[in-house]
């Protein structure tokens, strides 16, 4: 069994490490990514773009879509209804080291655009999406959730891997299942045994003894929510990886990270403030008097006036 600090391998690429942030809308910007990987990650990735609105050079999105030398890899997910909008995409996407296609997602808004999970409603379509990437000489890799409404995780497993995916991630509900639904993370030993490509679980990963006993079934570790305001989450599974030690979650330990957040966000410039205030939020969750805080962070009206509530923290 692999070790969280242990190297992984996805087509020419090596990760550092199998610890995974997951792409997450409103909080995986360029910034947010690059604090997750100095506390420890090995993997991070743009959050969900959608492939037209890339194509069309939309400007938030040409700017969500942003990476850096920093950043250990150029990673972007993307989502799309048709091959065709893919292929118009593909002079953008072969700037990337690594292009995950998105069949996870269940927002309504997603899925009434045929993209996201329901992309798992049709298997064939998938595999030619990644048919389409792979031939064109991109690392391709896929998320996926067990079904829509169905479970057929292990037929979209064995198709994505045939039309050339290089690593598959199952976040284990259906896409109709809510976060309060736990996660089954069984199937991920039923899918371990017909893939041969790297397999990264996510769903229900809350703390370091959780991330080791998920990698017994699996190849990497992805964690989503539970990272949220807290990337010093990353910092404890490397340290209880390597030397069995327990460190508890102190909202101290993360002021660190969200003074660089702060920096980064000025220095790249990314300073939307309805963004920085939702992702600072996070991070005073766990401070005493959290509800002033918040509530002394929701009066801010300017990124200077934000930089000042931070560094008093």
């Amino acid at each position: 069994m692999a070790k969280l600090t242990e190297p992984l391998k996805i087509g020419p690429h090596t990760l550092k490490n199998r610890l995974f942030l997951a792409p997450m809308v409103d909080v995986t910007d360029l910034p947010y990514r690059l604090i997750c990987q100095e506390a420890g990650a090995g993997y991070t990735c743009t959050e969900m773009l959608y492939i037209d609105a890339i194509t069309h050079k939309n400007k938030t999105t040409e700017k969500l879509r942003e990476t850096n030398e920093k950043e250990h890899l150029k990673i972007i997910q993307v989502t799309g209804n048709t091959v065709a909008e893919f292929k118009n995409a593909l002079p953008i996407l072969k700037h990337y080291d690594i292009v995950d296609i998105n069949c996870g997602c269940p927002s309504i808004r997603i899925t009434g655009n045929k993209a996201g999970s329901y992309l798992l409603t049709n298997p064939k379509k998938i595999a030619s999406i990644v048919s389409l990437l792979t031939k064109a000489g991109i690392t391709t890799t896929v998320k996926i959730r067990l079904g829509f409404k169905d479970y057929n995780a292990l037929e979209v497993a064995q198709a994505v891997e045939k039309a050339g995916a290089q690593a598959l991630t199952v976040h284990c509900r259906l896409a109709t299942h809510s976060n309060k639904t736990p996660a089954d993370w069984s199937w991920l030993e039923k899918i371990k045994k017909i893939i041969t490509i790297p397999l990264i679980g996510n769903g229900d990963v809350t703390t370091p003894e959780q991330a080791e006993k998920m990698l017994k079934l699996c190849d990497g570790v992805m964690i989503a929510r539970t990272a949220m305001g807290d990337p010093d989450l990353f910092a404890r599974c490397i340290s209880y990886a390597k030397e069995g030690t327990m460190l508890k979650k102190e909202f101290t330990r993360n002021i660190p990270y969200l003074k660089k957040y702060i920096h980064y966000c000025k220095h790249y410039n990314f300073q939307d403030m309805h963004r920085i205030k939702q992702v600072t939020s996070y991070f005073i969750s766990g401070f005493p008097q959290a509800a002033q805080k918040r509530q002394a962070l929701h009066i801010c009206k300017t990124f200077e006036e934000i930089e000042t509530f931070v560094k008093k923290l």
